[in-house]
């Protein structure tokens, strides 16, 4: 069997965490690294799962034993790994949100020297959602007004939702609209009659909601929903290791997880 060394950057935390349980269970992965920033208290102890690793500030000699490293942390913990990849020519899996357009610009640019994987949400099932969301509109066309509604825990620090703002991009391009034109993030006072080519927005943030998505399809007479419900982070940590398993030996290019799941 070929297996895939995996360093995690982000190591000591929630998802760094619910990665590492997941490499541990698959017999094609192995935990290579364990990196942490600089001055984390956990940095030089070792690992419970895996004794031989200890947490660490990202080196040249873990990422060179390593085919492959998981970023799921914050944008700028996302910059100095995407910054050290490319120094180190090593492939990466991006599932860090909220990320900027210059931080986006930026993954676009590595991508022409190293094969990278980032997608908003990295679980099997919001990935298949992105398909459906982009079938319905293809068949529903201009007929049906588009209405999306995330909800997170309260805990979360950008919104909408990278997942809500992907579904977004997917309908308005999908209809031939522009997304900075047609979406509506927020709503409140007087706004007058619904333009007939917005695409709503909304966010509710609260207690311990892992990741909530409905994208509603809302016409005369009918409505049409499609829902994805999250009730664990091991969902996102499971697609961020099968899309590190998937990329080693990938050439250099920007892939997603519509290309890891071949959904193409």
């Amino acid at each position: 069997m070929n297996i895939v060394n995996i360093a995690v950057n982000g190591a000591g935390g929630r998802m760094g965490q619910e990665i590492i349980n997941v490499i541990s269970s698959r017999p094609d992965a192995n935990l290579s690294g364990a990196f942490e920033r600089e001055g984390t208290p956990i940095i030089g102890t070792q690992h419970l799962a895996f004794s031989k690793i200890k947490y660490e500030v990202i080196n040249e000699a873990t990422v060179n034993n390593s085919d492959v490293i998981i970023d799921f942390t914050a944008p700028q913990a996302t910059i100095r790994i995407i910054e050290k990849a490319v120094d180190f020519k090593k492939p990466l899996v991006i599932g860090t949100t909220g990320l900027s357009k210059e931080v986006k610009d930026m993954i676009n640019i590595a991508s022409k020297q190293i094969p990278i994987v980032f997608a908003p949400n990295m679980s099997v099932g919001v990935n298949l959602l992105f398909k459906l969301v982009e079938l319905a509109a293809k068949t529903l066309e201009d007929e049906y007004d588009i209405e999306i509604i995330e909800a997170h825990h309260k805990h979360k620090k950008d919104a909408p939702s990278g997942t809500a703002v992907k579904l977004a991009e997917i309908a308005a391009e999908t209809l031939g609209r522009s997304y900075e034109e047609n979406v509506q993030c927020e709503r409140n006072g007087i706004i007058g009659e619904r333009p007939d080519k917005e695409i709503g927005v909304q966010t509710i943030r609260g207690g311990d909601i892992v990741g909530e998505h409905n994208v509603m399809y809302i016409g005369e007479g009918e409505r049409l929903e499609l829902i994805h419900k999250a009730t664990n982070r091991n969902i996102f940590a499971k697609g961020a290791v099968r899309a590190a398993v998937w990329l080693k030996g990938k050439d250099i290019g920007l892939y997603n997880m519509f290309d890891v799941l071949n959904l193409k």
